[in-house]
């Protein structure tokens, strides 16, 4: 295998592992700042008010895009990496 393919294989690897990633962050970031911004104008400082909603989200946005999840590293290992093992 040459250079070329390393890194290009690398390259994909590294934006499908953004692409699965973001949706959870995204869920996170946006429940952690309606949750602060809660704390805020309420001050109501409980830590358990920050973790379980973010937790909650969490686990939803993940329940929701694991079908795509699996879907994307599925198509990734196929397409790309089985044959560079097999050598193809």
């Amino acid at each position: 295998m040459n250079e070329i393919v390393f890194y290009d294989t690398l390259r994909q690897g590294l934006w499908i592992s953004v692409l699965i990633s973001t949706p959870i962050l995204m869920v996170a970031l946006v429940a952690g700042v309606t949750v602060g911004l809660f704390q805020a104008l309420t001050s109501v400082q409980e830590m358990t008010l920050t973790f379980v909603p973010k937790l909650a989200a969490i686990l939803v946005v993940f329940w929701v895009t694991m079908g795509f999840m699996t879907e994307t590293l599925t198509g990734f290992w196929t397409d790309r990496l089985i044959p560079l093992i097999v050598g193809i």
